[in-house]
């Protein structure tokens, strides 16, 4: 056994070695990004999941270069977070511009610290982005908070006739903790308001909640723009769902609809594709054809949005290929510096330039048959009249 994995990891690391020339040569030494690196990761058993994320994730670059910065801070005890630092550092300061990389301390560090993640089954891209973003957000969050708490115990030790001053603050403090917004929300998260309508009395009620990620139903032959709409189609609310209305003080008929208030820095959006269905007992997959745009702006936002016009560019898609949630592989698409590179766990190819428009599933035929997206990742270009290269 131990020859035969032997022979594996050598024929693994020949392919390795290959596809990394190919690529560079591909691309070209005068076209090749300085200071960019393209890098696969290692799979340690059905980890496609991951790797497609973190991949993702690292061609995010206001992200990226917050997990860099996180990195050359003080040192702490291990963490999700400190594991990723080591590793998107490891990429960027590779001698080599392309290569392959096994993540085996973050995976390692992902399995301890959730059970969920602690097998070799195949998990869900999504769940496991959700799960990423607010465990950093909960360790930034808690370490500013301890920061604070050493903070004020300096004061309160150092001042005279104090202490009972020192002592509220900190306690001030620690309440306006619990909301304090991290490097994590200030890239991606974004505020819907779902705002009600009374029939009767024309009252609108309104109320806010905060997103890291847009989760969108699909349907056959649509977009990402239609899908988009869909998200926020008025429904009445009638019969047994009546609305109770301060106003009128009684249940009456209402419309409800869900707007964008604030829109973050980085849009990730999710594609609804599993479903859940009554006649079998079990979630099926959507590989419904879903044609979504390079440039994106959102057209569902509130009256009072802040930077209603802001236009996104596609920078990430995390594509699912496979029939069904229990089964398949994560494969991840990235546009870097103006052209596009696919990862595939350890290999890393050149995808040429995109059109106007991508249908994924179409495209990707070639490769694998039932590819489809599960999460597109747009950067904000702050202006509809400047691009990023």
């Amino acid at each position: 056994m131990e020859i035969l994995m032997t022979v594996r990891k050598i024929a693994s690391i020949c392919t390795m070695g290959a596809n990394a020339s190919a690529l560079e040569k591909e691309i070209g030494p005068e076209q090749f990004p300085v200071n960019e690196h393209y890098f696969g990761l290692v799979n340690f058993g059905n980890t496609c999941y991951c790797n497609s994320v973190l991949q993702a994730l690292y061609f995010c670059r206001p992200f990226r270069e917050k997990v860099l910065a996180y990195k050359i801070q003080p040192r702490r005890k291990e963490s999700l977070l400190t594991c990723l630092a080591d590793l998107f550092n490891s990429i960027a300061t590779q001698k080599k511009k392309v290569g392959v990389i096994p993540p085996k301390k973050f995976i390692s560090r992902l399995r301890k610290e959730n059970e969920l993640f602690d097998n070799y089954m195949q998990q869900d891209a999504h769940e496991f982005l959700n799960y990423l973003l607010n465990t950093i957000a909960d360790l930034l969050q808690e370490e500013k908070s301890q920061e604070r708490q050493q903070n004020g115990k300096v004061v309160q030790n150092g001042g005279s006739g104090g202490g009972g001053g020192s002592g509220s603050s900190t306690g001030e403090g620690e309440m306006e903790e619990k909301t304090q917004q991290t490097w994590v929300h200030e890239i991606f998260q974004g505020t819907l308001t779902n705002e009600t309508r009374c029939l009767n009395c024309e009252a609108v009620s309104s109320k806010d909640e905060d997103f890291l990620d847009l989760s969108v139903d699909v349907e056959q032959n649509t977009s990402i723009t239609h899908c988009l709409r869909g998200f926020s189609n008025t429904e009445t609310l009638c019969s047994e769902y009546k609305y109770y209305c301060e106003q009128c003080r009684s249940k009456q008929e209402a419309q409800k609809r869900m707007r964008v208030k604030k829109l973050p820095m980085i849009l990730a959006l999710h594609l609804k594709r599993f479903k859940y269905m009554d006649q079998i007992h079990r979630y099926t997959k959507l590989s419904y054809r879903v044609v979504f745009p390079l440039e994106l702006r959102l057209f569902n936002t509130s009256g009072d949005a802040t930077n209603p016009d802001r236009l996104y560019d596609l920078v990430a898609v995390v594509v699912h290929c496979g029939s069904g949630p229990n089964r398949g592989h994560y494969i991840t698409i990235v546009k870097s510096h103006g052209f596009w590179l696919l990862f595939d766990d350890d290999i890393v190819e050149a995808y040429g330039r995109f059109a106007r428009t991508v249908t994924h599933q179409a495209a990707l035929a070639t490769r694998v048959r039932g590819s489809t997206e599960r999460t597109a990742i747009y950067k904000s270009l702050f202006s509809v009249h400047h691009h990023c290269p």
